[in-house]
Order: C-alpha cells, then structure tokens, then sequence
C-alpha cells in the first residue's frame, strides 16, 4: 500500500478512527530536535522515547542534536520548522528560563511553540559538605541566618539550573548565600567534594555516589514529591520551606500551528510509551518521575515556569545577556 502524501498527514489524523492503521501513518521521518550535545540530559531521554515512537508512529524517530547558546539553536530551529509534527522538541527547563536570561530571543517561546506534554522531572539535590555543620534543611537556614555571608554555593554557571534553584532557596529561605559560579557541573562538584565550597544542588544521577560513600550529605530534593531513587531524602518544601519546587525537567513540543490531531497522537503515543512498564521503569532507576500531562496542562505549567523564574531573576539582580 503506498503511503500518503505529506500534505494527507493532518487529514489522516482527524479521520484516524474511520481508516486502517496503514493510512495513520507518518510519510516520512520526524525529527527530534535536542537542544543540547550528545549525552546530555535532553539527548538521552530523546533517545529512549524516539525508539519507542519510531514503532508507534510507524517512521523512524531521528534524534538531531543542535546545540549552542543555552539551547536557543535547537528550540529556534523548531520554532521556524513546517507547522506540520515532523519537527519536534526535547526540552529541557532551561526554555523557561531563557525569556528571562536573554534580551532579545529570535522566537516567542508561548507563541512559536506548541505543547505537547511534559515528559517528566528529576530532581536536583540540596547537597552540603559534611563539613557545613547542618543535617537538615532548617538547620540550614539557621545558620545562614546566624552567619550571613558564611555558606558559599556553588553553580554550573550564572542562570544555570543549579544557580537559580539556590537564588530561589535564598529567596524563599531569606538568607544569603554567596555564588562561586563555574563552568561547568562537574568543576563545581570538584570543589564541593573537597570543602572548597559548602553547599550545591547537583542532579540525583551526579550525586547519589558520593551521598552513600558519605563524602557528601543530602538535605532535601528539589522537586514537590519524594524521588523514588532517593526515598529517604525529605523534599525541600516537607523540610522547613513550603512551596519550594525547582525540578529538572523535559518537554515535548513542536511548531506553532501544526494542527491539533496531529498533536493529540502525539501525546498520546508518548504518553503511552512513557507509561510503558520497561520505559517507565527504566527512568525511575535514574531518578526520573514520568509526568505525560496533556499539551493543555502542559501550556499552563509552561507559562508558570516562565514567570517563576523570571521573577527569580529579577529579585537575583540578574541581567539579561
């Protein structure tokens, strides 16, 4: 049976019901856009959902890394694609924090992409030096609040996920926190391991090692619900802050306009894959929480991430590159 023309894929959606599964498919290949470089977090989650929706979709799921300037390349590239669901992208929670980072971007993130659903989250630990003499989170806050300027954080950068989700701690907490910002993840670590600075919010997957081997000590993790891969480690917010949430997380998107059947399969055959018993089980073990909203719920939590975050930067004093 020959396949349909490009131009049928829309239509063949909307009648899915009505058609045998040949006529459903895709007549080409999709893209998965990563942001990012391989073997980063958006590249090895694409990965593993592109093999499970290359057999949903009945086309192969190509993953194409573009990475560069906090992941603008690669959501641009998106952004300006066909409106059409061959284009997708793996988002990581930097797209919302970038409206607030850059001056000028060359897309809209609200108006030139469209959600799909919200993959999942991972949480970053509230990590400290066993030397920083506190075992939990508020004992945390009373000593910065006793010795301000004491505590010395640790960042991969200045508007890094390891940044913020401390300048939002600080916030939250009231108390001050002084940043030694390196380039990088792993040169923080490095210095965290060693004493040189007293407190970081690395990934569970970076940490957890070294939290067992007791080289380093775990006060809360960052998302709203326990991790499953670490379940005796409180969350921030159950542990002295309320409120507090700054997870890792990752999204699929595609190009404004691409019309909504296209994007309802789409979600739900993510949504199916991510559910799946070896898919799902395979993300819990890396700390990972499977989400699959609808690209409703996930519009919504999209927005509130922008304007969080933005208002982080702004009390942070941070200015937009």
């Amino acid at each position: 049976m020959k396949k349909l023309p490009h131009a049928l894929f829309a239509v063949s959606l909307v009648v899915m019901h009505n058609v045998s599964p040949a006529q459903n498919t895709p007549s080409k290949p999709l893209r998965l856009i990563a942001p990012t470089s391989p073997g980063g977090g958006s590249d090895i989650f694409g990965r593993q959902l592109a093999q499970k929706l290359t057999v949903a979709l009945g086309q192969q799921v190509i993953v194409e890394n573009r990475a560069g300037a906090g992941g603008i390349i690669g959501i641009d590239y998106v952004a300006k694609a066909a409106p059409d669901g061959y284009t997708l992208l793996i988002a990581p929670a930097g797209l919302a924090i970038n409206p607030s980072m850059y001056a000028k971007l060359p897309y809209d993130t609200l108006r030139d992409l469209a959600p799909v659903t919200q993959l999942a989250d991972a949480p970053s630990v509230l990590t400290v030096h066993p030397s920083v003499p506190a075992t939990s989170v508020k004992q945390l806050i009373a000593l910065a609040k006793a010795k301000p300027g004491l505590l010395t954080g640790g960042t991969a950068g200045i508007g890094s996920a390891p940044h913020l989700s401390l300048e939002l701690f600080k916030s939250m907490a009231k108390i001050d926190v002084v940043f030694a910002h390196y380039k990088g993840l792993g040169q923080g670590m490095t210095s965290l391991l060693s004493g040189e600075i007293g407190l970081m919010t690395p990934t569970a997957l970076t940490v957890i090692q070294h939290l067992r081997n007791g080289r380093l000590r775990a006060l809360g993790v960052t998302t709203s619900k326990r991790a499953a891969v670490l379940p005796e480690v409180p969350t921030i917010a159950e542990s002295g802050l309320p409120g507090y949430d700054a997870p890792q997380w990752y999204g699929l998107l595609t190009t404004a306009g691409t019309p909504a059947a296209i994007i309802e399969r789409l979600h739900r055959e993510t949504a199916r894959a991510l559910t799946a018993a070896d898919m799902k089980q395979r993300l819990e073990a890396d700390g990972t929480r499977v989400i699959a909203s609808t690209p409703a719920e996930f519009a919504g939590y999209l927005k509130n991430e922008i304007d969080k975050w933005a208002g982080v930067i702004r009390s942070a004093g941070i200015k937009p590159e």
